[in-house]
């Protein structure tokens, strides 16, 4: 099973859903904005993700986050932060079976699905 979550207008999740589609992966998409996310996806991810690999802090939502949040963010303090701000996962986050990868460049993904 392969799902990539992400933001439909993401320019990086684009690229990856045309990657996919080009190599002809079957995944199912997970758009944060209509489907949401919830705590426990987070922690699920921060299992095997660490906390600056899963948090996106060049994006604009990190960037918006007052210093007090930026200062407090921990692994117990992500999961609800990026529950309210989902766009501080860092784009596209790709579950192929109990994997996850972050991120998409052509290499990584021939890599995953070889």
């Amino acid at each position: 099973m392969t799902t990539i979550y992400g933001i439909k207008n993401c320019d990086t999740v684009k690229k990856a859903r045309k990657w996919l589609d080009a190599h002809d992966i079957n995944y199912s998409f997970h758009d944060f904005r209509v489907e949401g996310i919830n705590e426990d996806m987070i922690k699920l991810w921060l299992e095997t993700q660490p906390l600056e690999k899963l948090v996106n802090k060049r994006s604009t939502s990190w960037k918006a986050l007052s210093d007090e949040e930026k200062n407090a963010l921990s692994v117990d303090t992500a999961p609800a932060l990026c529950v309210q701000y989902e766009t501080l996962i860092k784009r596209p986050l790709l579950a192929v079976d109990d994997d996850i990868h972050l991120g998409f460049n052509d290499k990584s993904y021939t890599a995953i699905f070889a």
